[in-house]
């Protein structure tokens, strides 16, 4: 207990020390509201990547949001793309240009899932909606609870951390302190739909984008809540496929026991692939992998272990890995079921053998393997079960001559791992700014997710450094996404400290 009073108090004296904290914590206390009612504006406006016309309105009003802060802003576009937002403010002596990444788009939304509201309409409730938070109203309040969280899509993935930066802004221009790094603000709007322009969009601008380092301001802190740097993010690459029965469905008293069943294929072909602890059994799935260096695993070694609590907030009797931990298999590769659908069920079910199975499936990519290698080995795999695979829509002469037949649909959003050397200059620069000013923080060799991290160094050779900010348990990519607003606030306070980086 002593050890642990020492360690806080620590923390608070180094914490005090930094000007760009206080600045920010001093600016938040008092402008709350305005900052909350700035940030609900945002959150009103739809922004699923196919919805064009909406999309061209987030990105109207983060330029304006950003020009009423003094920098100049221009959209990055290229045909047949949403349009990167991007900003510049220019420090005469700074030693580092820094490229602050975010993404204003989200991911699609089935409206009634939600609880008690609308996606884009936000919703204030005292705490979790699932443990029986209540609804506040948006406004009228002086000061926001901490616990308190904010309901909408895109509160969290990703237009918070976009609220962050502009509001640490604020708080340092209201102090006098200016940022001692050339800035550079790339707010993408398709990253929740593949990030499929990206790289068109860094070729024709790579002059503009050159930078000593990109900070990749997406995704969650560690679930022990407390701050993180995670250097590398796995690649992702998606593939459907579907698996046929007859041509139409037939009546299961017919035809059952008879005519084969694409869903009970499904099922097999699916069971092939993984063991009961989830070990991949694709062939050579794990060849080739990236070994960790010494300084990942010490830091993973070195990490908090949340996994039993995290069980229970999950109601999991038991996980997958074979006893390892969760930020251990986070630096393998993984296959993931997305989602199955086969004829119907429910009050829509009826007595049927159906024609076909799909199923989409999400391939989480690490270091040394490409997307190219595991739809490979994948592809190979489906054969050996017995399948013949066509890249194309089977035809009636393809489905007569083999008796089994899987059409593979590889999505072209794909995109390779990336992983930063910790011991980069560059990195420890980072990791000193941010512990300086808050104390040892998590860190992580590579996230969970996939950002587009891989073109940004390929095509501008420019290394990545990820500063999640927002919740664990924020519900991103599902309905009833939030943001619990102590991490809106420490937030803020993150983003003041990489602007006056030294």
């Amino acid at each position: 207990m002593r050890l642990l009073l020492i360690s806080l108090l620590f923390s608070i004296a180094i914490y005090a020390q930094s000007p760009a904290v206080e600045a920010a914590r001093q600016w938040r206390k008092a402008n709350e509201p305005a900052i909350m009612d700035e940030f609900s504006t945002l959150l009103a406006i739809p922004n699923v990547a196919t919805d064009r016309a909406n999309i061209r309105r987030n990105a109207d009003l983060l330029r304006k949001m950003i020009e009423n802060r003094g920098l100049t802003s221009r959209l990055l576009e290229v045909p047949d793309a949403n349009p990167v937002v991007y900003a510049e403010w220019k420090n005469p002596s700074a030693k580092l240009t820094v490229v602050f990444y975010a993404h204003y788009d989200g991911q699609p939304v089935t409206p009634a899932d939600w609880k008690g509201g609308t996606p884009f309409t936000p919703i204030l409730r005292t705490g979790i909606v699932d443990n029986g938070a209540k609804d506040l109203p948006l406004t009228g309040h002086a000061t926001f609870d901490p616990e308190w969280r904010l309901y909408a899509r895109a509160a969290s993935d990703d237009k918070a951390p976009i609220q962050m930066m502009l509001t640490a802004l604020d708080a340092l221009k209201a102090k006098g302190i200016a940022p001692t790094v050339n800035l550079k603000l790339v707010f993408e709007g398709e990253e929740e739909a593949g990030s499929t322009n990206l790289a068109r969009i860094i070729e024709a601008h790579k002059d503009v984008l050159k930078s000593d380092v990109w900070l990749i301001c997406d995704g969650p802190v560690d679930q022990s809540r407390q701050r993180q740097i995670v250097f590398g993010a796995r690649g992702n690459q998606i593939v459907d496929f579907t698996v046929y029965g007859p041509r139409r469905e037939l009546h299961s008293g017919h035809y059952g026991n008879w005519a084969p069943n694409p869903a009970m294929s499904m099922a097999r072909l699916l069971a092939s692939m993984k063991d009961d602890n989830g070990r991949i059994l694709v062939e050579g799935f794990y060849e080739d992998l990236m070994p960790l260096s010494a300084a990942d695993k010490k830091a993973l070694a070195e990490m908090p272990v949340n996994d039993d609590e995290l069980k229970k907030e999950l109601w999991l009797a038991g996980v997958d890995g074979g006893g390892r931990t969760l930020s251990e298999l986070l630096t393998e590769p993984s296959l993931n079921i997305r989602g199955i659908q086969s004829a119907h069920v429910g009050a829509g079910a009826a007595n049927v053998i159906p024609s076909t199975a799909t199923v989409s499936i999400d391939i989480r990519l690490v270091k040394g393997i490409s997307k190219d290698q595991a739809v490979a080995r994948l592809k190979r795999h489906i054969e050996k079960q017995g399948f013949f695979v066509s890249e194309k829509e089977p035809d009636e002469a393809m489905r007569k001559t083999h008796l089994k037949v899987a059409w593979m649909q590889v999505r072209r959003s794909g995109y390779d791992a990336v992983r930063t050397p910790m011991d980069l200059p560059i990195a420890q620069t980072v990791i000193r700014n941010i512990e300086n000013a808050f104390g040892k923080v998590v860190k992580r060799p590579n996230t969970g997710g996939s950002v587009p991290l891989f073109m940004i160094e390929q095509i501008l050779r420019a290394p990545t450094i990820q500063i999640p900010t927002v919740n664990h348990d924020n519900n991103q990519h599902s309905f009833n996404e939030n943001l619990r607003i102590a991490n809106l606030w420490e937030g803020i306070e993150t983003m003041a400290v990489l602007l006056t980086m030294n």
